[in-house]
Order: structure tokens, then C-alpha cells, then sequence
């Protein structure tokens, strides 16, 4: 085995992704499939599953290492089983990513609806970290597993986002509650850090950086990309590295309570 090698393999650990089968998470799990993981992915919906799963069909010795569940991360006793079930197929997870979350639409602030207020919040923070972390982490604790967190934080988390204050409060909140959280799981050997995405082009904000019918950007990804040194969107493949340093503990072993930007410069943009 080579130094690299040797310092980024995951070879012989098991990491569960929520919410593993969106853009994002697809990436991530990739990731941790080539640097030779196992890897069960969890989503709401069986056929972004099957959709995952399939892309691996040309490709065996990938393919034996991946598995998806249908999980609500939502439910605690859900996740209990996902955790069981992981165990039971491969081994008792050691890398946990929080992939879940998203936005549900853009409004003035004396226009938010505060149902759907508190569904974004519910998704990103309840569902997106509290709980699988959680269950996680009582299970790691009980069983002297050294794991390892990664959640996904955001520009908002550090500057909020215009219209989008729902998304803006439960991504700030991750932020701090990664810092919170490895602080208090670091006796027990658990680290638990971030990554924060910038602005990628996806399912969930296409049309707001886009017009679907010119192809040209909006205002809005116009000021994105004004915004962002690099002057371009991110790849989403541009997150495997940072997701590979931080799953192995040989590689990121005394790294916890970081957030690692992933933005083309978005937050050091000055004038």
C-alpha cells in the first residue's frame, strides 16, 4: 500500500449517507465507495435508490459494497433499525454523513409561512442532523467506536441568504451545533465536522440561478457568481476530496469541529 494510499483508505469501515441518493449525496457516497468503504445509502424514496444503486451495475467490486435502505431520518426508531441493519449486513457503521436537508421556496420576511418555517427547520436540523446523530452517537459511545460525522453546512451558515430564512436559521444552526457536538462526543475518541458546499447547480436551485426559458443566468446567479472568485459554480465532484479527508481518521484524525468551505472563494470575496 502506498503513503496515499495508506493515509485516505477507508477500506474495512462502513459509513451510512442520509439522504445519500440527491446530487450531493451521490458524490459523497461515491466517494467513500472508491476509497473503499461500504456504503448504505438512506432516502425517503425507493426509486433514488434504485437510481444509485444502479449506476454501479457495470462495476461488481463496487457494487457487492453498496446498499440503500428506505429511512425517514426523521424517526428515531427508524434510524435505530438503519444503524441494526448496517451492522447486520456489513459492520457497525463508523462514518456518519448528514445529507439531508433543502429549501422550500424564497419570501419576504413578513410573508414567511410559518408551517413551512418550521418544516425546513424540522428537515435540515431534526431529520438533517439531531436524530442521526443522536442514534448514532449512543450507539458509538456503547459499543468505544471512534467514529466520524460530516454535515453539511452552507454559505448561510456563515452569511444568511436573501428570502430564504427558514434555511438560513437551520443552517446557521448546524454550524454551531457541529462545533457543540464535537465538543462534548471528543472524550469519546467522535469527531464531527462539516462541509459547506457553495453554490452547485442542482434540483433545488436551477431555476433560481437559471431561466429555464433562455438558458441565461437570473439576477440572482448572476450575483452568485459575482460573488465568488472563481467565477464559475462549483462541480459537485469538486466535494469527493473533502469528504474522503474527513471520513478517514488517519487523514483528519485530530480535525473536529471544522466546517471546510467547498465555495470557489464565495466567503472571502472582498472589494
Amino acid at each position: 500500500m502506498t503513503y496515499l494510499e495508506e493515509l485516505f483508505t477507508l477500506a474495512g469501515k462502513t459509513a451510512v449517507v442520509a439522504g445519500g441518493a440527491g446530487a450531493i449525496g451521490t458524490v459523497m457516497s461515491d466517494a467513500l465507495l472508491r476509497a473503499e468503504a461500504n456504503v448504505v445509502v438512506l432516502s425517503r424514496t425507493g426509486e433514488s435508490i434504485e437510481a444509485f444503486v444502479a449506476r454501479y451495475g457495470g462495476e461488481p467490486e463496487l457494487a457487492v459494497r453498496v446498499h440503500g435502505m428506505v429511512v425517514d431520518c426523521g424517526d428515531e426508531a427508524a434510524m435505530a433499525r438503519a444503524f441494526d441493519a448496517t451492522a447486520e449486513r456489513f459492520s457497525s457503521p463508523e462514518i456518519l454523513i448528514n445529507g439531508v436537508g433543502g429549501n422550500r421556496g424564497k419570501s419576504k420576511f413578513v410573508d414567511i409561512d410559518v408551517a413551512t418555517f418550521r418544516e425546513v427547520l424540522d428537515l435540515n436540523l431534526t431529520a438533517g442532523l439531531i436524530i442521526p446523530t443522536k442514534v448514532f452517537c449512543r450507539r458509538w459511545i456503547a459499543e468505544g467506536i471512534k467514529g466520524s460525522i460530516i454535515n453539511l453546512t452552507s454559505m448561510a451558515s456563515y452569511n444568511p441568504l436573501s428570502g430564504v430564512w427558514a434555511y438560513d436559521a437551520a443552517k446557521a444552526a448546524t454550524l454551531n451545533l457541529t462545533m457543540a457536538a464535537a465538543a462534548e462526543f471528543a472524550p469519546f475518541g467522535i469527531r464531527v465536522n462539516a462541509i459547506a458546499p457553495g453554490f452547485f447547480l442542482g434540483k433545488q436551485n436551477k431555476n433560481l440561478l437559471i431561466d429555464e426559458k433562455s438558458g441565461d443566468y437570473t439576477e440572482r446567479g448572476k450575483a452568485v457568481l459575482h460573488h465568488t472568485p472563481f467565477g464559475r459554480f462549483g462541480e459537485v465532484a469538486e466535494l469527493a476530496g473533502a469528504t474522503v479527508f474527513l471520513a478517514s481518521s488517519k487523514a483528519s484524525g485530530f480535525v473536529t469541529g471544522v466546517s471546510i468551505p467547498v465555495d470557489g472563494g464565495y466567503l472571502v470575496h472582498n472589494i
